[in-house]
């Protein structure tokens, strides 16, 4: 049996006896099936694997790396209703959730296969000798992007499918040229199980080279992945503790690597008083909605919400309060999960400035929703108290003076991955300060609609200022995020014969390039 052994080098394997038990998210009972805990020494062996298999993997054609992220996303969209079982036990989401999640993995990885036969992502840029040119001749140069090398990604806790094994991270790197080694998450180890088995079948059957997927099971491990040598970029999405820890030990290394964390937003909501004056309590629903959704277990869960005094934000407040009130408590996604947010609640609720403003139905084991009405000179603080994260049902509301405060408190701000603005049309004119200073703090400036949803597609931002990220110049969504494990190679001077398909005078991939300044799909 090799049930709850490491992925490596194409193979299943396990040095330890020590074994976790994959756990029921709903009850804390123990499912039956058992991982054992890689060592430090395999954690080694999968990052060489990976290191072996870089210098043919990232060599692969656009047709070939293509159809091996369709055969990942056709394995996947295989799997059984068993399986659906499973990711449903361990995370405690519904059938629907897990199954539109599984629709957006199987998506993205299709939408990289696009990405990779376009060709844009690879950056094709020449400038052609100028012998004559005066005072100094120019030489050749020719530049493209390659695959940096093997990428850690660690799985995410609060999507099993989309931003674990083979999500985001994992397909963005693939489709760079990056073998990948995953550091599963221990909240749904044997869901990490049967995706991994999905993308070792899909390798086997195109051939790709073994060692270009590798995953590793446990909970003291990810220190030794992320300083493994091999190792050239991680991706990480998770805590803001978690997320910083591995970047202070990428900086650490010998040879520091980027860390692309997404770790931590409050995603703030700024009502304008036209639109709650005409759409109050249809937006306060869709509010109370929005912070439930998944028992509020998403990056982009709207956790401050701010308007204005008067008597239109006091009813929309109360009936955010009575829509959230109603909401039944949820089953989150593991006991420490929940654990966090209780502590998350307790810590809002003991600020000076801060009332309790109503809250669910309260059940062991289980998260209730919460409101909570703070004071304005609480957003003024150090230390920003209202913006640090609690992940779950709840929200904090803030009622300010007048809008022309805004801009100065939000360039004030933290990093956000959101920021969405509920304005009339009418309104929308007198918000360009507001928008001018949330571009500079948040990635997806949003309007009239709430952030929970993030779309997988081309123009699609899913990062932002730190906290948000470690990282504000890329996103972990969207095809931009291939973007992260990708690095520049100029040729000099370098004869035709022994340049890469990219950058040949005769254009065999058919790329748009960057030639002498114009762009070109011709050959030279």
């Amino acid at each position: 049996m090799t049930n709850g052994m490491q992925f490596i080098g194409g193979a299943r394997v396990a040095a330890s006896e020590e074994t976790f038990a994959s756990i029921e998210a709903a009850t804390g009972a123990e499912r039956g099936a058992r991982f054992h805990q890689a060592t430090v020494g395999e954690v080694a062996q999968a990052a060489e694997a990976a290191a072996a298999a870089y210098p043919l993997y990232r060599q692969t054609s656009p047709s070939d790396r293509a159809a091996f992220l369709e055969a990942i996303a056709d394995e996947i969209d295989a799997l059984d209703d068993a399986f659906v079982e499973t990711v449903m036990a361990e995370s405690g989401l519904p059938e629907a959730r897990i199954r539109g999640e599984r629709g957006r993995t199987t998506g993205q990885l299709r939408l990289f296969a696009g990405v990779v036969r376009r060709g844009d992502y690879i950056g094709a840029r020449i400038d052609q000798a100028l012998p004559d040119r005066a005072p100094l001749p120019r030489t050749d140069h020719r530049q493209y992007r390659i695959g940096m090398g093997p990428v850690a990604v660690f799985g995410a806790s609060n999507f099993p499918l989309a931003f674990s094994a083979a999500g985001g991270d994992t397909a963005s790197a693939l489709a760079a040229g990056c073998p990948v080694v995953v550091k599963a998450h221990s909240s749904h180890p044997a869901t990490g199980e049967a995706v991994g088995e999905a993308v070792l079948r899909a390798a086997d059957k195109c051939k790709m080279p073994k060692g270009v997927f590798g995953m590793i099971f446990g909970a003291r491990v990810g220190a030794n992945l992320v300083q493994a040598p091999q190792i050239k970029a991680v991706g990480f999405t998770g805590s803001l503790h978690g997320g910083r820890a591995l970047f202070d030990l990428a900086n650490a290394r010998p040879d520091p690597i980027p860390v692309f964390a997404e770790m931590s937003s409050i995603n703030p909501v700024f009502m304008m008083p036209g639109k709650i004056a005409s759409e109050g309590e249809a937006v306060a629903v869709a509010l109370a909605d929005s912070v439930s959704l998944g028992a509020g277990q998403f990056c982009t869960n709207p956790g401050l919400v701010i308007g204005f005094k008067g008597a239109d934000f006091d009813a929309f407040t109360a009936q955010l309060s009575t829509s959230l009130a109603g909401k039944p408590p949820a089953v989150m996604l593991n006991s420490g999960g929940l654990r966090s947010y209780l502590d998350g609640l307790e810590r809002v609720a003991a600020l000076d400035g801060i009332e309790t403003l109503g809250s669910g139905e309260t059940a062991e084991g289980r998260a209730h929703t919460c409101v909570f009405k703070g004071d304005a000179s609480l957003l003024k603080l150090d230390g920003k108290p209202l913006e640090d994260e609690v992940f779950g049902p709840s929200t904090i509301v803030v009622a300010l003076d007048d809008p022309s405060e805004l801009p100065a408190l939000v360039a004030g701000m933290n990093g956000h991955l959101t920021g969405s603005i509920f304005a009339t049309q009418a309104e929308l004119p007198n918000c360009a300060d507001l928008i001018a200073a949330l571009e500079t703090r948040v990635g997806r400036v949003i309007f009239n609609q709430f952030p929970t949803g993030v779309e997988v597609c081309d123009a699609m931002v899913h990062g932002g200022p730190y906290p948000a990220t470690s990282d504000s110049r890329g996103t972990s969504v969207g095809t931009l995020a291939i973007d992260r494990f990708l690095r520049p190679v100029c040729y000099q001077n370098s004869p035709d014969s022994v340049l890469p398909d990219a950058l040949k005078d005769a254009n065999p991939l058919g790329l748009k390039r960057l030639v002498n300044g114009a762009w070109s799909s011709e050959s030279l």
